[in-house]
């Protein structure tokens, strides 16, 4: 094992081994824990090394594609001041791009001590080649059809009955044929990455069809993506192949760890004071520009990184040709309100990846402003 010297990705596999890093500048300590195959028994638990820019690393040999892997976080457990280390809480990497199963709720989930490494989805070990750059399909203009993943082929007679609602079923033949028909130009997919329901659904017996309630910014959720990058990736091709382009309607401004009653599953786990934003002077509270319960401190270098490296992997994975921004003012909020010349939003329009795809921005939240 050794340590590597990269801004953190994640897991990437080199020819020294795999590299696994993660960010966190108040945890006293990260340890990487590996998993069976069948992502249920803990396997080895290594501590990670702190580097340069607190980025907590290790590079292990032995581990190969497929691998499940998760982080737990050691520190101070003190929610009143904005820290919630627990090393009972298995975390998802913020850079996994695939998970072996959705997430779900339980009381241990919001408990401080009790294990969640039988709940919480591992992260999987995977590599993705990148798809040869070409311009979007869509750039603008045309007819966007908006599109829930699970509702839209649920109930339909011709597509097989085990693809139904998920990404997969968008590249039927009846599902293409009707696309056309109705003159459609780009679909615009409902999230689809990792979510968790909000904590009051559970006890009505109720579940959420679509994402927008993340954990995970790039990993795709099993209940409809059940077949990955891969998946998504040959759903893009078939679209673009009649012509018609694809957008990803993306969640950054927060996620499912809702407020202070909330779980602790990746970031909040991770890094709370780095990755949400608090009023000045009150660590314990959590910005609520959303309504969700807090608000990602999209201004951090880390997380506009996290937020960038997304948006790159879903164009180099699965060539999408565009990104629609749920509450996207957040997106350009800092200290001192929204900014639309921000860090974040600059970014988007000046990467090689990403300067030419369609953004399309829901242009309100409930901040100041907003």
């Amino acid at each position: 094992m050794q340590t590597p010297s990269v801004f953190p990705k994640g897991a990437l596999q080199t020819e020294n081994g795999t590299e696994f890093t993660v960010y966190s500048r108040h945890a006293s300590q990260i340890d990487l824990c590996l998993f069976d195959t069948a992502g249920e028994k803990e396997m080895a638990r290594l501590p990670m090394v702190r580097g340069e820019g607190d980025i907590h690393g290790l590079i292990v040999s032995d581990v190969g594609p497929g691998t499940r892997y998760g982080f737990r976080a050691h520190g101070i457990y003190s929610p009143e001041h904005g820290l919630w280390f627990d090393p009972a809480k298995l975390l998802l990497d913020p850079y996994a791009t695939e998970i072996d199963r959705s997430f779900r709720h339980d009381p241990a989930l919001f408990a401080f001590g009790q294990e969640t490494g039988h709940i919480v989805p591992k992260a999987i070990l995977a590599s993705h080649e990148p798809l040869k750059r070409q311009p979007p399909l869509f750039a603008e203009g045309g007819l966007i059809y908006e599109l829930s993943v699970k509702s839209f082929s649920q109930l339909h007679p011709e597509v097989p009955e085990d693809i139904r609602g998920t990404v997969a079923a968008l590249a039927h033949p009846a599902i293409l044929a009707h696309l056309k028909k109705i003159g459609v130009d780009a679909v615009e997919l409902m999230p689809i990455t990792a979510w968790i329901d909000e904590r009051h659904l559970p006890p009505l017996g109720l579940s959420n069809a679509w994402g927008y309630n993340p954990v995970g910014f790039m990993a795709l959720d099993p209940r409809l993506c059940p077949g990955g990058v891969r998946e998504l990736r040959e759903t893009v091709a078939a679209l673009h192949a009649q012509g018609i382009g694809v957008i990803l309607d993306l969640v950054f401004n927060h996620t499912g760890e809702s407020d202070i009653e909330g779980s602790v599953l990746s970031l909040r786990g991770l890094d709370n004071l780095t990755a949400f934003r608090h009023p000045p002077g009150k660590p314990g509270v959590l910005v609520n520009d959303t309504g969700t319960g807090n608000t990602v401190a999209c201004d951090h270098p880390y997380i506009r990184q996290l937020i960038i490296d997304s948006l790159r992997h879903f164009v180099l994975s699965a060539g999408v040709d565009g990104f629609r921004f749920d509450l996207a003012p957040v997106l350009g909020r800092t200290a001192n309100g929204f900014e639309m010349a921000s860090e974040t939003l600059s970014a988007m329009h000046s990467d090689p990846l990403l300067y030419d795809r369609l953004l399309i921005a829901e242009p309100w939240d409930i901040g100041p402003g907003g």
